[in-house]
């Protein structure tokens, strides 16, 4: 909970209000100077006491290593300046600053630390930011928030500005299914991750593997007009995705 309060208030800072890209970072700034001091065991500053002083424990109970923590930081930083991204690549560089740091403090947390659970891990992570990106297009790019790589884009004679409209077409509903391939393949690349966690933490993961696969699934049932409306989990998943998760052995299905 207190590596979530951390995450969460940082990207309300970075994406909530109306505040200008200035500001967010100024807070942002001050906010990593709020980190360094719970990393050091420093007393909680007055702007975020609820976040710094439960982290702080965290830090010295856990051993909470300071790299992801500002990874995430560095992150949403970037997302305080709206980038657009150029390709694929650039896009996973983000990814990797912003959802993987996540899946490295929680295996932090199990003691589990070898490279093809890392791996894993960081594939898992990716695809499950690259399913939230795809499922939310109809949210994210009025906002200004273009998350779709320039390359792929172009390649089917679509440009970042009229994406922004939502015009829903033949060509950004197969951008669409190209960009749910590649998360897949992730999302795939990575469940035998949750087949080798102990306990509760495997059970949980292979959840998660399974609610990213049931919103690529939706996409995919609405011919991936995702840019005209969001798909959900809703209440009715639940039993197909406990089926799935039971059933999980060498395939993510």
């Amino acid at each position: 909970m207190a590596i979530y309060h951390f995450a969460r208030t940082a990207d309300d800072i970075a994406d909530e209000g109306d505040a200008t890209a200035a500001a967010r970072l100024a807070d942002l700034a001050a906010y990593r100077g709020e980190l360094l001091a719970s990393l050091a065991s420093s007393p909680a500053g007055p702007r975020w006491p609820q976040v710094f002083g439960p982290l702080a424990a965290q830090v010295r109970t856990h051993a909470l290593p300071a790299g992801p923590l500002h990874a995430l930081l560095d992150a949403f930083e970037q997302d305080a300046g709206n980038p657009l991204y150029a390709d694929r690549a650039q896009l996973l560089d983000y990814c990797a600053r912003s959802a993987n740091p996540v899946g490295r403090l929680l295996l932090h947390l199990y003691g589990v630390s070898d490279a093809a659970s890392l791996r894993r891990s960081d594939a898992i992570c990716t695809a499950l930011q690259l399913i939230n990106f795809w499922q939310d297009l109809s949210v994210d790019l009025p906002r200004g928030r273009v998350y779709l790589p320039l390359a792929d884009l172009r390649a089917l004679g679509l440009d970042p500005v009229g994406i922004q409209r939502c015009v829903d077409s033949e060509a950004s509903r197969r951008l669409v299914r190209e960009l749910c391939d590649w998360a897949e393949g992730l999302m795939r690349e990575g469940a035998p991750l949750a087949l080798h966690l102990p306990g509760r933490a495997g059970w949980e993961l292979r959840l998660v593997v399974q609610g990213g696969l049931r919103i690529i699934e939706k996409i995919r049932a609405m011919n991936c007009a995702s840019l005209g409306h969001r798909p959900a989990i809703r209440v009715g998943d639940a039993p197909r995705l406990l089926w799935r998760a039971l059933r999980m052995g060498t395939t993510t299905r």
